[in-house]
């Protein structure tokens, strides 16, 4: 009998999808191994004289004459003379600049006195609206930036862990991630499962298929009345890092369970992406509507109210030169005005094809792309990025 009818003449069962999934898990295992050879890990790659002004905020002439007359340190050079840096290499010279130059707090950025740690949330009702895309990109855009940053990987699919590396159905099997630090027996530190990255000043805290438990924990501890409750178990958690980092960004699962609300009630903000289609519209409304709903039941629970510094919406996978598309965002921006922000995410090879090989626009090679293309992706990126940095920092009271 042909192999490829067995499925028919048998039936397919649990233990032929268990064998799928090993096969996949076996391959795509091996594809990351020889993807990052020979470190069998993620690394970063190094970074332009041009990329290193931008993130510091300089001119590429100052950065050329610091290292003319000493005070920046040499740094690897191309046979053209081109100079590259590393992220520790960018961060050794922010400090130099916070000692040296003028304005010497604008070069760092993150946390000072009396500001509280910013949680961001990133949500959406449905899948496909760029919600891993964009935490990973701004995750990164901010370690760059000089800020502290520490991403929670709270969606049971784990993409987002899978970005930075690991292979959660192998690396994680026994534990070791969010859950651990969120579940209600034998709880663990959340500074127990954070996982340092290959990203300087960015660490992680991975997610796995155990995560998927905690919806049904949660409402068995709900009807047994455990403490705390789901709602204050993330912000409890959070507090044990919370000098640690300036900023914590959450990839939520794409719909309103437990987990988006243990994330919503920890959060200072909310960052909803939405693609600008009619259908993607319509669910993000059911979405807010029913998030009001539930935040309502929430507080009465908590004893207290719910609240965030910002919440912004992100139009994502957006293509100016679609006449629809371009008719939708301009509709959103007129029903949530300043809500939406100025810069989309836009669609673009670069962030899809870097996303196959499980990287960013930050960790790809440009010389892989045509100039114009990556450019224009590195420009959108940025240009989010760097509205929504504006955003937190009025949060702390400054600009």
């Amino acid at each position: 009998m042909d192999d490829r009818n067995v499925g028919y003449a048998q039936g397919i069962g649990s233990s032929d999808i268990g064998t799928f999934a090993d096969n996949l898990a076996e391959s795509l295992d091996r594809q990351m191994k020889i993807a990052f050879e020979p470190e069998e890990r993620k690394a970063l790659r190094r970074f332009s004289s041009t990329e290193v002004a931008g993130l510091l905020r300089v001119s590429t002439s100052n950065l050329r004459n610091r290292h003319k007359d000493g005070s920046f340190p040499e740094v690897h050079t191309d046979n053209r003379g081109h100079r590259f840096y590393t992220a520790q290499e960018v961060d050794e010279l922010r400090n130099i600049l916070e000692r040296t130059g003028k304005n010497a707090e604008s070069y760092r950025p993150g946390r000072r006195v009396g500001d509280r740690l910013q949680v961001l949330s990133v949500v959406n009702f449905k899948g496909g609206s760029s919600k891993t895309t964009a935490t990973i990109h701004l995750a990164q855009r901010y370690a760059l930036r000089g800020y502290r940053v520490l991403v929670l990987d709270l969606d049971p699919q784990a993409s987002l862990t899978t970005f930075f590396g690991f292979r959660p159905e192998l690396e994680f099997a026994e534990g070791g991630t969010i859950y651990d630090a969120l579940r209600y027996e034998d709880q663990v530190p959340l500074s127990d499962v954070i996982q340092k990255t290959y990203f300087h000043k960015l660490d992680m805290v991975p997610a796995g298929l155990m995560l998927s438990e905690y919806e049904t924990e949660t409402a068995n501890a709900l009807a047994r009345r455990m403490q705390p409750i789901f709602a204050e178990r993330l912000a409890l958690t959070l507090e044990e890092i919370e000098a640690d980092y300036d900023i914590v960004l959450i990839d939520c699962p794409p719909q309103l369970g437990f987990l988006t609300l243990t994330a919503l009630a920890a959060s200072t903000g909310l960052l909803v992406t939405v693609v600008p289609g009619m259908l993607d519209i319509a669910s993000m409304s059911q979405f807010l509507k029913l998030a009001s709903e539930t935040v309502k039941a929430v507080e009465e629970a908590i004893g207290r109210r719910v609240t965030w510094d910002f919440v912004k919406f992100l139009i994502t996978r957006y293509e100016p030169s679609d006449g629809p598309q371009t008719q939708m965002a301009g509709y959103l921006r007129s029903i949530l005005a300043g809500q939406v922000m100025t810069e989309p995410m836009l669609k673009s090879t670069a962030i899809s094809d870097a996303g196959m090989t499980q990287q960013t626009v930050y960790e790809v090679d440009p010389g892989q792309f045509i100039r114009k293309t990556i450019d224009r992706a590195l420009t959108s990126v940025n240009g989010v990025a760097d509205e929504l940095e504006q955003t937190i920092q009025m949060a702390w009271g400054r600009r």
